[in-house]
């Protein structure tokens, strides 16, 4: 069972029968762009989850850019996709795995455990020439059991309360420019949760877009939060609650188990003006 990273090799030896592929990919700046590159070519065997439609709930614009879904909508949606308790699920993109985590942290935060995402997403599968289709696998009409949470999430009322009695650390994913409130782009605010540290998603990867060793992943992250008995006390936050959950598989990956998320991240904070943020 895989549960955090997954390689090209293993990937190829499991048997179609006992895997599910979900292909993750999306952009920012155009939504449907995931689902048109899904058409044009895919991992054989991939069912398409969009991070807008399938990975993301309503949004009410006081609860960020990325809500978590609701969780029953987002259990028929992976039943449909072939997903049960004892399949090993396996996430890609071709964005160093930014939507791939978010899926996968949904995964865990429905209690499923073997899901792990693929290191070096399509980028690696097409230079190990794999082979891409356009054939799209038949949906299922099972809904997938949910089963108790492994991945722990937290609102923003113990946020705003942690500044005022410090309980755990925030860790913002974010580009240093945008954790520092330059060149904001995507929420009318910019600047930070004050007190959080800045840990940019990108660096857990190295210089082929694939997951550093986790020894080295391991001894970065202690340089950054201290060596610590409870990783619960560490809260993972970025934009939206999805490249925080490249760090979150980071830290996992390296052996540093039971870090949170903040969904609703600098998104829903900004979004209440009585906040306070820090540039």
């Amino acid at each position: 069972m895989f549960t955090t990273l997954i390689s090209l090799g293993e990937l190829a030896a499991l048997p179609e029968t006992e895997r599910v592929v979900l292909d993750c990919r999306f952009q920012l700046n155009d939504p449907d762009h995931g689902h048109h590159a899904y058409n044009k070519g895919h991992i054989p065997g991939a069912h398409y989850l969009n991070l807008d439609y399938n990975l993301s709930g309503v949004k009410t614009g006081r609860n960020g850019r990325h809500p978590l879904p609701e969780g029953q909508r987002l259990a028929a949606d992976l039943g449909a996709c072939g997903v049960t308790p004892g399949k090993q699920v396996v996430v890609y993109d071709d964005a160093g795995g930014m939507f791939a985590a978010r899926a996968w942290w949904l995964l865990r935060w429905l209690g499923h455990e073997a899901v792990a995402v693929l290191d070096g997403g399509l980028p690696a599968w097409l230079a190990n020439g794999g082979a891409l289709t356009r054939d799209v696998p038949r949906r299922h009409t099972q809904r997938y059991g949910s089963r108790p949470a492994l991945a722990q999430a937290v609102k923003v009322d113990a946020v705003v309360a942690n500044l005022r009695e410090p309980a755990f650390v925030l860790v913002d994913a974010r580009s240093p420019e945008r954790f520092r409130g330059e060149g904001e782009t995507l929420d009318p605010v910019g600047g930070h949760i004050p007190g959080a540290l800045n840990r940019f998603f990108m660096r857990n990867l190295d210089e082929n877009g694939r997951f550093k060793d986790k020894n080295r992943l391991k001894q970065e992250w202690i340089a950054l939060l201290g060596a610590r008995d409870d990783w619960s006390e560490v809260v993972h936050q970025c934009g939206s609650g999805v490249t925080a959950c490249v760090n979150l598989l980071a830290m996992e990956h390296a052996g540093l188990a039971g870090s949170r998320l903040y969904p609703g991240s600098w998104s829903e904070w900004c979004s209440d003006p009585a906040r306070p943020v820090e540039r």
